[in-house]
C-alpha cells in the first residue's frame, strides 16, 4: 500500500492505494470514528462491492443509501436524498458518510457532507479510474443544473480517499477509457516525460497490465496533489486541471449528460482547446494532432459530433463556472506539458475552434 499525502493548512489528509482496500478491515478502522455511518453507493457499484466493504467495516452502526447510476441522477432532488436518509437516521456531526462508487457518487455525497449540519466528514472510496485519478482528491463537490454541470456545491475535502486499484478490473471498457482522458491531461497539462510515457505504455494500459495501472494512478494523484496544495480552493494554479472542461461541459450539458461520459466530453474539449492553442499560435501546429492520437489509443472521441449547433456550444460556455468579469477563461496549451489560463480568446476564435472539431 502506497500513501499520499495531501498537505493543506487546514485540511490535510492522506490518500491510500493499493489492491484489495475496500475488503480489509484495517483500511477502515483508524478513519471512521465512533459516530453513525452512511455508505453511498449506486445500483451499479453496490452490486459489486458493497457487501465486502460493510463486513470490513465490522460491527459499528452502518446504514447504505443507493441512488441511480449515471451523470443525469447528480441533481438537487438526489443530493436531498441523501440528507433526508442522514436526519432520519438521526445523524449527529460525529456521523461520516463514505462514498462508494465513481465521480457522481463522490461529488453528490461529499457536497451532502459539506451541507449536513455545517459539514460533516466524510471518506472517498472510488471505484472508477476516472474517480481514483480525479474526483476524489481536491475536495470539490457539487451537483449539476440543467443549465449547466457543477453549478451548484462546495469545496470540503475528503477526512481520507481510499482507491483501490482491484476494483477497475470489474470496470466496463468504455469507463475505464473515459478515466484515461483525465490520466493524459496531467501530462498535457505540466508533466510532458508523462505524457510521453503514456504514449510508450498506451498497449499495456489498454491491457489494464496492473503494473501500469497502478504508476498512472500514482502519478495521477501525486500530480493532482501537487496542484490542491498550491491553491485548494481554484484562486489560481489550480484553474489548468480545467483543461478541456469548459468546451466538455458544454458538450454535457448541450446533450442533457445523456451522449457522452464525462471523460469522453472532456477528451474532445482538450483537443477543442488544442486547436484554438494552435489557432492563437501559443503552440506549434501538430499539438493537437498529437494529443488526439494519444486519446484515440484509448478509444476516446476527439470530434464534435456535427448534429451539435456550433453557435450553441460557443454560448453555452458563456455559463461555464470559470468565466469571471473580465470574459471566459480557458487553459490552453502552449506545449504538450505547458498549459496557461487565457482570457484573451475572442468570441469568433473560439467558435472557429469549435467548427474546426466538428466531424
Amino acid at each position: 500500500m502506497r500513501t499520499i499525502d495531501i498537505d493543506l493548512p487546514q485540511n490535510a489528509y492522506p490518500v491510500y492505494l493499493g489492491r484489495g482496500l475496500l475488503e480489509k478491515p484495517g483500511t477502515w478502522s483508524r478513519h471512521l470514528g465512533d459516530g453513525k455511518v452512511l455508505v453511498v453507493s449506486n445500483d451499479t457499484v453496490a452490486p459489486l462491492y458493497l457487501d465486502s466493504m460493510l463486513a470490513a467495516l465490522g460491527e459499528r452502526e452502518v446504514q447504505t443509501h443507493i441512488i441511480p447510476d449515471g451523470e443525469q441522477f447528480k441533481t438537487v432532488e438526489t443530493w436531498q436524498g441523501i440528507l433526508d436518509r442522514l436526519v432520519t437516521m438521526q445523524a449527529r456531526r460525529d456521523a461520516v458518510i463514505v462514498a462508494l462508487g465513481g465521480g457522481v457518487v463522490g461529488d453528490i455525497s461529499g457536497y451532502a457532507a459539506a451541507s449536513y449540519m455545517r459539514g460533516i466528514r466524510f471518506v472517498q472510496a472510488p471505484t472508477t479510474l476516472l474517480a481514483q485519478v480525479d474526483a476524489s482528491v481536491g475536495g470539490k463537490t457539487g451537483v449539476n443544473h440543467v443549465r449547466g454541470k457543477n453549478l451548484i456545491g462546495a469545496f470540503h475535502q475528503p477526512s481520507t480517499v481510499i482507491i483501490d486499484s482491484a476494483s477497475l478490473d470489474t470496470l466496463p471498457a468504455r469507463e475505464f477509457n473515459a478515466g484515461m482522458a483525465e490520466v493524459v491531461k496531467y501530462g498535457a497539462i505540466g508533466d510532458p516525460e508523462f505524457f510521453v510515457w503514456l504514449e510508450d505504455n498506451a498497449q499495456a494500459i489498454a491491457s489494464r497490465d496492473a503494473e501500469a495501472i497502478d504508476r498512472l494512478i500514482e502519478v495521477s494523484v501525486l500530480n493532482k496533489a501537487d496542484v490542491v496544495r498550491q491553491d485548494e480552493k481554484e484562486a489560481g494554479v489550480r484553474a489548468l486541471l480545467n483543461f478541456g472542461h469548459s468546451f466538455g461541459h458544454a458538450l454535457e450539458s448541450e446533450t442533457a449528460y445523456s451522449e457522452f461520459l464525462h471523460g469522453e466530453a472532456v477528451a474532445i474539449g482538450m483537443v477543442t482547446a488544442a486547436r484554438l492553442s494552435e489557432n492563437r499560435v501559443l503552440c506549434e501546429t501538430g499539438t493537437a494532432k498529437r494529443l488526439s492520437a494519444l486519446l484515440e489509443k484509448f478509444d476516446l472521441p476527439t470530434r464534435i459530433p456535427p448534429h451539435l449547433d456550433a453557435a450553441r456550444l460557443a454560448d453555452a460556455l458563456a455559463l461555464d463556472k470559470k468565466a469571471v468579469a473580465s470574459g471566459l477563461r480557458l487553459v490552453l496549451l502552449d506545449a504538450i506539458g505547458k498549459a496557461v489560463i487565457d482570457s484573451d480568446s475572442t468570441n469568433e476564435q473560439i467558435l472557429d475552434a469549435i467548427q474546426a472539431s466538428r466531424g
